[in-house]
């Protein structure tokens, strides 16, 4: 355990979300998304894995990992198929944090399925959750820390 650091975020987390830069992606997945082999594909080249809701690694990650500023797709959800306008609990839960981490209101863009596949490919890492409900795929996008003010 780290004091202010969410007790979720694992070394190997960590240890990622230290290492990614800015405009990486990081894609958090439910437990449906075909992570493992995906994430032989990300920058990262290995699966990790935070056993929580969708929500909660949300909300332990946002804790220390900036959204980029710079573009309109820093925050992610996997749209549903058949029905994009749709957004079902686990996404609203989750855009709950991401607007709490930001201190104000960050609507996710919808990325359409296979869309979705493809950016998570090209992303720096997965973080695999334990999100069993369908839809609980999102990816944001690093920005950058300030300097601190003089």
């Amino acid at each position: 355990m780290l004091k202010g650091i969410n007790p979720l975020l694992n070394a190997d987390v960590l240890q990622a979300l230290r290492a990614m830069g800015h405009g990486d992606d990081l894609i958090i997945a439910d437990t449906n998304f075909p992570s493992d082999s995906v994430a032989r594909q990300t920058a990262l080249g290995r699966l990790l894995r935070i056993d929580a809701s969708a929500a909660e690694v949300a909300k332990a990650v946002l804790s220390l990992y900036p959204l980029d500023t710079f573009v309109d797709d820093s925050a992610a959800r996997m749209e549903i198929v058949g029905k994009p306008d749709e957004i079902p609990a686990v996404q609203k839960e989750v855009q709950k944090e991401v607007d709490k981490a930001e201190g104000k209101p960050w609507p996710m863009i919808a990325v359409e399925r296979y869309a979705f596949y493809e950016r998570a490919k090209q992303a720096y890492c997965v973080i695999q959750t334990g999100e069993r409900r369908f839809y609980g795929c999102f990816a944001f996008r690093k920005g950058v820390v300030p300097p601190d003010a003089e």
